[in-house]
């Protein structure tokens, strides 16, 4: 405890608030933060972007609804997160360590994947559809490799940090690959190229930035609790079994398992809804790709930045399940500003306030929402699994759950849609309350045993 004289000490407080800051310029975090940005750099590239570009190429409503589906590799992810976790990659592993190695051999395979996308013609739905499919699959194996990285890598007293600089960069590496990609392709269709050579180039460009992760895990070092599980494991097929078969049993042996499962899948589903259908929203009520991209690149990335570290502070600052309840609350009444949008109409400062309440909240949910996860796993020895299962289920939402979101928003309308999307989210806040009430959150402060 801090004794009453230091508390009057002057000196003291200027010491914490740069002790707090100085923390984000760890290396440690400044590697998280970087991968925090590969991370979030492809998801919109199969996702809002790519429907932004097919809307634009006439594809219908109930079909743009439906490429929610190709998120799918998302929500399987963790079939192959053992290999993950067991293999080595063919020389990369024995010059940069199991993570590192794994982490070069996605984004490699990323690059190639956006490229393949960029040459896909957005109005023959199955074509693009494989190219995307492609770009999540690696995209979700990148994704295995970096939570991993992160759980490994992060003491405890710069976890809060950790996760706040992630979710931060994750949030902006989204907006380049939405507000970013759009300003490119209006770009280079002001230089001459037709609507669908802009698009390839911007795609093209995209897949061009999956250097910096790949840049950041040369510069990065290998965490060592991955030596030291990858010292006390076994080989090839035997490591296989004891990460897939230690990640399920160890995830099984917690309290109300099945619960704590649902509500992985159901936290971020208001947000998942509604995130599908926002970007053809926004061009189907008028607004040009510009005005869209404009606000969501300066509002949106303040919005988004200055809500991954409110969310740092929340984790810090409260338990976890206080957070839980206040980022939840947040993300989902977030959703009545886009209803509200619907009803006024064009409106610049109307948009500009929803998108910004949006990528606040979003980012304020998210970062907690890590934080919750990475309490959940435990062991280094099946990190890449455990997490990519968790982080699996977590998509369900926004893969499978939302692949109905067309049909909902052409059946209702766009302001009751949103209004909906406000309302899924009361099963969550069910389950929060079910497993706080079951003692859920103290038993994840408990010591690990050995």
């Amino acid at each position: 405890m801090t004794s009453p004289e230091s508390v009057e000490t002057p000196a003291n407080p200027r010491a914490s608030w740069r002790d707090a800051l100085a923390v984000y310029l760890q290396p440690r975090v400044l590697v998280v933060l970087f991968l925090g940005f590969s991370s979030g750099l492809p998801l919109a590239l199969s996702g809002s972007t790519l429907l932004v570009w097919m809307r634009e190429a006439g594809v219908d409503l109930k079909t743009i609804g439906l490429f929610a589906l190709v998120g799918t590799p998302y929500t399987i992810k963790f079939f192959w997160a053992p290999l993950v976790d067991a293999l080595h990659v063919p020389i990369l592993t024995r010059l940069l360590g199991r993570r590192r190695a794994w982490l070069i051999f996605s984004q490699l395979l990323l690059m190639v994947a956006i490229v393949l996308l960029a040459l896909s013609d957005p109005t023959r739905p199955l074509g693009v559809a494989l190219a995307a499919l492609f770009v999540a699959a690696a995209s979700a194996t990148q994704d295995i490799v970096i939570d991993a990285f992160r759980v490994e890598s992060l003491p405890e007293n710069e976890q809060a940090a950790g996760m706040a600089s992630y979710v931060a960069a994750y949030r902006v590496g989204m907006l380049l690959s939405t507000a970013g990609a759009l300003f490119l392709v209006s770009g280079f269709e002001s230089a001459g190229l037709n609507r669908h050579a802009a698009w390839q180039w911007g795609y093209i460009a995209m897949a061009a930035l999956v250097v910096i992760g790949i840049l950041t895990a040369l510069f990065a070092t290998e965490p060592e609790a991955s030596r030291v599980a990858e010292a006390s494991t076994e080989r090839t097929f035997g490591r296989i079994v004891h990460a897939a078969a230690g990640a399920f049993t160890e995830f099984a042996a917690y309290k109300d398992a099945w619960a704590i499962l649902a509500f992985v899948v159901l936290f971020k589903f208001t947000d998942a809804f509604s995130g599908t259908m926002t970007a053809p929203f926004v061009i189907d009520l008028g607004f040009t790709r510009n005005d869209y991209a404009a606000i969501v690149k300066g509002l949106g990335l303040a919005a988004t930045l200055i809500g991954g570290f409110a969310g740092g502070f929340l984790a810090s600052r409260y338990s976890l399940v206080v957070s839980l309840w206040i980022g939840g609350f947040l993300q989902a009444i977030a959703n009545l500003s886009f209803s509200w949008l619907a009803i006024v109409g064009i409106d610049h400062y109307a948009l500009a306030l929803a998108i910004t309440a949006e990528n606040f909240t979003s980012a304020v949910g998210t970062v907690i929402f890590v934080a919750y996860l990475s309490a959940l796993c435990r062991n280094p020895a099946h990190t890449a699994t455990q997490y990519a299962l968790l982080t699996a289920l977590a998509a369900i939402g926004r893969t499978y759950l939302s692949s109905g979101a067309g049909y909902v928003a052409a059946a209702t309308g766009w302001a009751w849609f949103f209004a909906i999307c406000m309302v899924v989210a009361v099963p969550s806040f069910m389950l929060l309350a079910w497993l706080q009430a079951r003692g859920h959150f103290e038993a994840l402060t408990a010591p690990v045993k050995t």
